[in-house]
């Protein structure tokens, strides 16, 4: 993956190439012009006609040529050939507008790569190039590239916040919508943490630099967008597969209509027709405008292939907490066992807590501090992900997590707690248990809260093709049961083990092909791993979400999911329409050939006009609303 920084010296040779292109194309319409206008002598024109046709085909030669030795046949061979002939034949005209077709072609392609440059851009102006360190009680402006982990960044309203780092004085409101396309303002305050490029909107806060340089968020979204703008796509390997025969069956039908007709001029107005550039610059164009314009939404889609792919998902599998649900449980109950004093049961609570960043564990600190209980930091701790957690503190040793864990920590637990236990699940509550020095101590119950648009975002996913969505979860079956029901998914697998939830994927691949799954990125990375195409929730900070996932949603947001399959969609109905047209107007420029109403100009100047049809199909997709309710979604793919 390219750095953010090398990137900017890539734009500025791309920035030159863009100019000699734009010169290169000035000057061949002047000298069509000339040609066209007669003012000048004819043996003039003719010389600065051949010259100018000369060196802006050279480049093209140059390429096809290095693509020989590379035992690879492209598009440049037949348009330097297509050339050759027009010289040979003395139509230094048609040799003019080949030139035009082969710079335009060139131009679109640097168009194609600086769309995406473009967000980039714009992304590298949103970081500051002096930020305001404190040191003691000074307050001094340094460079940006100066800053370092650990550095003390002052921050004020209207600034942007130049690394990631978390909140240690100060509270504010921050506008994150550079990140995750969320114009919603966010409250900052002691512990959070902030994100580069993200900007102050009212208020003042000192943040702690953790991540700086080619490390924050901003600069591996930066070089996500770069990386998946240069990806290769199935359907452009297919076309470039195609383009091989295209040309050998070019040059042959050529070859054929030269011996049954002994006509040059027909067969130089073959050629000129069918050297099109065209399809080659449409079909990555198309797929890096609608990465670009899905990154705009705060979804970064890795590569073409994942969206090829995500037109053909029919099965959704998903994680619950943080997926379904927004992982913010709270507590809804506490109960004592064995007559362990509560107050003593909170101080484990908080000791395991402290240890842990699971959402339970969020959770059990939200209670305490409202309950003004203190959140003691353990000496050690060791989790065991799916199951719940050990801690040492003192001497003593606490165990928080599943019934069937402490369990197996050799944590007795009697009839009428189990039953006790059981109740709270059976109300679809989950549940956490506490064990203090081997005895059990007693329980926290709590409550997920649903998603906001979940239910819908699964109904717009069958509209768009989606068949079943499975939910794979730790939960219990009652708590499986409610979310399940609830957000309207096909199936639940409940009681599952990290392991367990490996296994079902592999059963839903064999079982229904292709197979998308949504989970937090983190603790789903082998999961993510495992499917198709992966879509990690609310990334924005978190390293192992970017570079696991295939498309990373920058936002805690459901609806990303239907719009980036509504997206995927129209990218691919664009691709083949412009396959479509391609084909057609090759078909008529032939039979416009073959039937002599167009000659070698006539052909080199059609050509160069439709040339524009496919490129220009392109860019509806700027203007594709993808964020549509289900009801729009329907009309349209239903």
């Amino acid at each position: 993956m390219r750095k953010a920084d090398d990137i900017v010296k890539i734009n500025s040779n791309r920035l030159r190439s863009t100019v000699f292109t734009e010169f290169l194309i000035a000057v061949l319409f002047a000298t069509l012009i000339v040609n066209f206008i007669k003012i000048f002598p004819k043996d003039v024109v003719s010389g600065v006609t051949v010259l100018v046709s000369a060196i802006g085909i050279m480049p093209v030669i140059w390429r096809a040529f290095a693509a020989l030795f590379e035992k690879r046949i492209t598009i440049d061979l037949l348009a330097s050939i297509a050339v050759i002939a027009t010289f040979l034949h003395g139509d230094y005209v048609s040799a003019v507008f080949i030139n035009l077709m082969l710079a335009f072609a060139e131009l679109f392609s640097l168009i194609t790569q600086r769309r995406t440059q473009d967000i980039i851009s714009h992304l590298l102006k949103l970081r500051p190039s002096v930020v305001k360190i404190q040191s003691g009680d000074k307050v001094t402006d340094i460079p940006l590239e100066s800053v370092k982990v650990g550095d003390l960044v002052v921050l004020q309203s209207g600034d942007r916040v130049p690394v990631d780092g978390t909140v240690v004085s100060g509270t504010a409101s921050l506008n994150q919508a550079t990140l995750t396309g969320e114009s919603a303002l966010v409250d900052k305050a002691v512990g959070n943490e902030v994100y580069s490029a993200t900007l102050v909107e009212a208020g003042s806060l000192t943040m702690k630099a953790e991540k700086v340089g080619n490390d924050t968020t901003l600069a591996k979204m930066i070089s996500l967008i770069d990386e998946a703008s240069r990806a290769k796509t199935k359907t452009e390997t297919i076309a470039n597969r195609f383009s091989v025969w295209y040309i050998l069956g070019t040059l042959l039908l050529s070859l054929v209509v030269y011996l049954l007709t002994k006509n040059l001029t027909m067969v130089l107005g073959l050629l000129l027709v069918t050297c099109a550039d065209d399809i080659a610059v449409a079909i990555p164009l198309g797929f890096t405008v609608a990465i670009s314009k899905a990154a705009r939404h705060g979804i970064l889609i890795k590569g073409a292939t994942v969206m090829e792919k995500l037109r053909g998902i029919k099965v959704f599998v998903t994680d619950k907490t943080g997926t379904l649900t927004r992982g913010i449980t709270s507590v809804t109950g506490v109960v004592t066992f064995g007559g362990t004093d509560e107050q003593k049961l909170l101080e484990a609570a908080g000791i395991c807590a402290a240890g842990s960043k699971h959402p339970v564990a969020q959770a059990i600190k939200k209670y305490l501090k409202e309950r003004k209980a203190a959140i003691i930091s353990p000496d050690e701790v060791h989790e065991k992900p799916g199951f719940g957690l050990s801690a040492k503190k003192n001497g003593h040793v606490y165990f928080q997590g599943k019934a069937t864990y402490l369990v197996e920590e050799g944590v007795s637990i009697s009839t009428e707690e189990d039953i006790q236990i059981k109740e709270f699940q059976k109300k679809g509550e989950s549940v956490t248990v506490f064990a203090i020095d081997g005895k059990l101590a007693g329980l926290i119950s709590f409550e997920d809260q649903i998603r906001p648009h979940a239910k819908n975002v699964i109904a717009e996913t069958k509209e768009l093709g989606v068949k079943s969505w499975y939910m794979l979860t730790g939960d219990n079956e009652f708590v499986a049961e409610r979310v399940g029901k609830l957000v309207g998914v096909d199936k639940y697998f409940s009681n599952l083990k990290p392991e367990d939830k490996l296994e079902k994927l592999k059963e839903f691949k064999k079982e229904s092909g292709m197979i998308a799954m949504v989970g937090d990125g983190v603790n789903d990375a082998p999961a993510l791993a495992l499917a198709d195409v992966s879509f990690a929730m609310g990334v924005i900070g978190s390293d192992a979400a970017i570079e696991t996932a295939d498309i990373a949603l920058m936002h805690d947001d459901l609806k990303r999911i239907s719009e980036a399959m509504l997206l995927s969609k129209e990218t691919l109905r664009i691709v083949k329409q412009n396959f479509a047209i391609w084909a057609l107007s090759n078909v008529v420029g032939l039979s416009l050939v073959f039937s002599g109403v167009i000659g070698p100009v006539g052909a080199s100047a059609y050509n160069f006009l439709t040339d524009f049809l496919p490129i220009m199909n392109v860019f509806q997709i700027w203007f594709l609303k993808i964020n549509k309710h289900t009801y729009e979604v329907a009309e349209k793919w239903g």
